[in-house]
């Protein structure tokens, strides 16, 4: 009888193994796919269209906005200084609105977005979770300075190069919010290096 037990334990945890395993290789896929596969569902659907080119955008517009809620919830809860916790609950608050507006955008077009970071942002998002202190704060500041220069590009280029009227008065309305961004996250960026100096001391 004992035999039979162990016997079908084994068999339980050698069936159970490979399942899990697989399930987590399917959520690896579709973290690193996430901003392909929505790529090509849209190149399918608008191939040679004037939305092609604004589905393309919209696709990195959301790629982008997803690792700003992400890093900046992880921000909240690892940053030291106050003024770095602060900032992170705007870029949460802000870039999470941004988000689902353009995503009621993206349903009213039948434009395919992304439901995962891309590889190239999770990424960034890893080796910043690695930084802790001070370090984290620095850190992670001097990515919202360097991202808010792309996202300001980037909204640029879609405000002027767009078909779509919509999204591209959408990413023009955007664009103040996101200098303010930028402005902000230079002055914290500055105070978060003096107290990295400071404690090194």
């Amino acid at each position: 009888m004992k035999n039979t037990l162990l016997l079908l334990s084994l068999a339980a945890v050698l069936v159970a193994a490979p399942a899990c395993e697989n399930k987590k290789a399917n959520n690896e896929q579709n973290d690193a796919d996430g901003k392909e596969m929505a790529k090509d569902q849209n190149e399918q659907k608008f191939d040679e269209t004037s939305l092609e080119k604004d589905a393309e955008m919209a696709v990195k517009i959301a790629d982008a906005g997803m690792y700003e809620v992400r890093v900046s919830e992880l921000a909240q809860t690892k940053a030291t200084m106050a003024d770095v916790k602060e900032f992170a609950m705007m870029m949460v608050k802000d870039h999470t609105m941004a988000n689902e507006e353009l995503k009621a955008w993206a349903a009213r077009k039948n434009v395919s977005l992304p439901s995962a970071m891309s590889e190239d942002m999770q990424k960034k998002y890893n080796d910043l979770n690695e930084e802790k202190g001070m370090d984290f704060d620095k850190e992670y500041m001097d990515m919202m300075v360097k991202d808010h220069d792309k996202d300001i590009e980037m909204f640029e280029k879609c405000a002027e190069d767009c078909k779509d009227a919509e999204l591209k008065t959408w990413c023009n309305e955007k664009l103040a919010t996101l200098r303010m961004h930028k402005d902000h996250a230079e002055k914290i960026q500055e105070k978060a290096k003096d107290a990295k100096k400071n404690t090194k001391r």
